[in-house]
């Protein structure tokens, strides 16, 4: 569940980076994805818009687009691209694992 906090986190976060070079990446459906570079142009209460570098287009996105991983952004530091938000770790949930319980009767002993 997406909180107002996470969007505001992430708000601040991509203000930081106004001007920077990213990497988009994103899926267009029936497995096709791209990945294109790009430069955080401007940054709005419910968007921010950045430009492409290869056809010098500005798109812009939500911040639930990124935060529901509809598209990905990675970050250029100086040396490498690393990613906004940390990618998800799957946790796989435990079952839980009862054993069954044995009942056992214990009968009587009967002299005789």
């Amino acid at each position: 569940m997406i909180c107002k906090t996470d969007i505001a986190n992430l708000k601040t976060d991509i203000l930081e980076k106004v001007g920077q070079k990213i990497i988009v990446k994103g899926s267009l459906g029936r497995s096709k994805s791209f990945e294109k570079e790009a430069t955080i142009e401007k940054v709005y209460p419910n968007i921010f818009v950045v430009r492409y570098e290869e056809n010098n287009r500005n798109v812009t996105y939500s911040y639930t687009d990124v935060l529901t991983r509809t598209v990905e952004v990675d970050v250029f530091d100086g040396t490498s691209y690393s990613p906004l938000i940390p990618p998800c770790v799957e946790t796989k949930r435990r079952r839980n694992q009862t054993q069954p319980q044995i009942q056992s009767e214990i009968q009587p002993q009967t002299q005789v």
